[in-house]
């Protein structure tokens, strides 16, 4: 992945990191946060192919047909999770924004210290992590940190250079100019009378962000010169390493004092609650795995080996465990029943929302507005 730096500098993300007791120049190949996003989606197809159980919501935009290409947008794919815009802004089968239905009231005043509703309604935002800034108490809403983790870095790598370039088959000259029509802006013409114009003169055809105004390579004709990019041109590298970490520790900081009718909840419960946390995070960690590691154009990663996870206790042991996702399966389904038992089951319908008309105009507005965009400056 490329950023961002506002200079000629590399663009990628380099570390110098301790491996094997020796520094090593290392590279991102991807963040903890794009890891989430997809041990979520391989979560979700799991989920939808009924191979696991968890409490999801999702927010249903088939209903209108001008976005019916959205499909279901759920709390596994919104980036805030729970807590994101996308839910905020839908509401239930009866018009009630989700922020004030029960499950959406008792997700706002949940915190670290009794997370019973998180648990209850969207577990894997325990796991992955959630800050509820964008509620009814802003920035003060409750955080979660993620007890999950996962990155991949490339060892020892060597920057490369990116080269691009095009030959019109048609021959189309650079030289030549192109205008805005008057009838039609999102047009261009060759012809000086048929022009939109300013102050007289014929104004040259231009894209937002497009290079070439009043040239045909603003329409994407006409050839382009051959180009070197060396701060963007990708790496190659000895090998990719993947270091994920579910902290145990961190799971057992959640409280759940209170059950969903209010009444105090023993030890016993609590510890059945963080065990159900630790087989989802398993489970995300299992089916990520197997739904592979194409992480962007060129850059598909393939594992060495089974998916051997090490467990390290509190005397600093270590005990090594293979899992796959069968195994991780069906240890989920035995926490989560285990917390059911102790007053914690797990909401087993989703939770289906409906976006509210100001979201559907918003995204009207936006497409149409991006649709424009297309010939503004």
């Amino acid at each position: 992945p490329t950023y961002a730096t506002g200079d000629n500098t590399l663009k990628y993300v380099r570390e110098t990191r301790r491996v094997n007791g020796a520094d090593v120049e290392t590279v991102l190949l991807d963040s903890v946060a794009s890891q989430a996003n997809r041990m979520e989606e391989a979560l979700l197809e799991a989920w939808e192919r009924k191979e696991v159980s968890f409490p999801v919501i999702g927010v249903d935009f088939t209903g209108d047909e001008a976005l019916r290409d959205l499909g279901k947008v759920t709390s596994l794919q919104a980036p805030h999770r729970i807590a994101d815009a996308i839910l905020r802004d839908a509401m239930s089968a009866d018009g009630t924004l989700f922020r004030d239905t029960d499950a959406g009231r008792a997700y706002t005043d949940a915190t670290p210290r009794n997370a019973t509703a998180v648990f209850r309604y969207c577990p894997t935002a325990l796991v992955f992590g959630v800050w509820d800034s964008t509620g009814p108490k802003g920035g003060l809403g409750a955080k979660f940190a993620r007890v999950l983790t996962s990155e991949i870095v490339g060892v020892g790598f060597q920057s490369g250079a990116k080269v691009g370039s095009r030959l019109d088959p048609l021959g189309i000259q650079a030289n030549v100019e192109i205008y805005h029509h008057k009838d039609d802006d999102s047009e261009w013409t060759l012809d000086e009378g048929e022009a939109k114009k300013d102050k007289g003169k014929p104004v040259p055809f231009n894209r937002k962000g497009g290079e070439g105004k009043g040239k045909p390579s603003a329409v994407n004709h006409s050839n382009i010169a051959p180009s070197k990019d060396e701060w963007a041109g990708g790496v190659t590298f000895d090998y990719a390493e993947q270091v994920v970490v579910l902290s145990l520790a961190g799971i057992r900081k959640l409280r759940f004092t209170a059950g969903y009718d209010g009444a105090t909840l023993s030890a016993d419960a609590a510890r059945a609650a963080h065990g159900a946390l630790a087989a989802l995070g398993l489970a995300a960690v299992a089916y990520a795995r197997a739904w592979g590691h194409d992480l962007r154009s060129r850059c598909l990663l393939v594992p060495e080996g089974e998916l051997v996870l090490q467990a390290v206790l509190a005397s600093g042991a270590t005990e090594d465990y293979a899992l796959s996702t069968s195994a991780a399966s069906a240890l989920l389904r035995m926490a989560a029943e285990a917390a059911g038992v102790a007053g914690l089951g797990w909401e087993r319908e989703p939770i289906a929302l409906a976006p509210a008309p100001k979201l559907v105009a918003l995204v009207k507005k936006s497409r149409a507005e991006a649709a424009a965009g297309a010939v503004e400056d």
